[in-house]
């Protein structure tokens, strides 16, 4: 199986830094630590290729040579993953999408594939196993909560580290506050749950 991962561009606001990258000389800020996360629970004998749209182009034939295109966004990058969607549909690839923005409005992108929403730990496997029976579900969603200390080390080697200014790590899920712009405790709780040291 050959998947392509797609993380869609920032539009030039605050999340993209595009004008200070210039000065670093570095192509993005940080890189797609979700889809490199979700990148280690896919089957180990799978082709995995990323295509993070902040620094490095996505060409149709990255498109043709994948069996699934895997996208994750936030809601600052709905454009782009909307630009994303075209694109797949037009060279007729499945497109299978979680991460925030997908979770947090599904009913936007009823015509994804497959929509593997929620935490990925508890969603993704049961994707996966359909997936590998021949009856994969439209949609999965989940009511609990991940335990994250048996989360995998995001798949670093597929990405240039040299791209980006900092490597980010994901330390806890979940906020006890309640901000009004935020969503966090919407995608993940309101009891923060931490990882173990490695």
């Amino acid at each position: 199986m050959k998947i392509l991962l797609v993380y869609p561009m920032y539009p030039d606001t605050f999340w993209s830094f595009k004008h200070a990258l210039k000065f670093v000389s570095k192509k993005a800020s940080f890189p797609p630590l979700g889809l490199l996360t979700v990148a280690s629970m896919l089957p180990k004998d799978w082709y995995i290729k990323l295509i993070d749209m902040n620094s490095n182009q996505l060409m149709d034939d990255d498109i043709l040579w994948a069996d699934f295109i895997f996208i994750s966004a936030m809601s600052i990058q709905s454009e782009s993953a909307a630009v994303v969607i075209q694109r797949c549909k037009k060279l007729k690839k499945k497109i299978v999408a979680g991460g925030p923005l997908f979770t947090s409005s599904p009913e936007y992108y009823q015509d994804i594939d497959h929509l593997v929403l929620n935490e990925a730990e508890i969603t993704l496997p049961q994707f996966l196993k359909d997936l590998n029976e021949g009856t994969p579900q439209h949609k999965y969603t989940s009511e609990g909560w991940a335990d994250i200390t048996t989360t995998p080390l995001p798949l670093w080697s597929l990405v240039p580290m040299n791209n980006y200014t900092s490597m980010n790590l994901q330390y806890s899920r979940g906020c006890p506050f309640d901000c009004d712009f935020c969503d966090i405790t919407v995608l993940y709780g309101r009891k923060p749950r931490t990882k173990t040291k490695v």
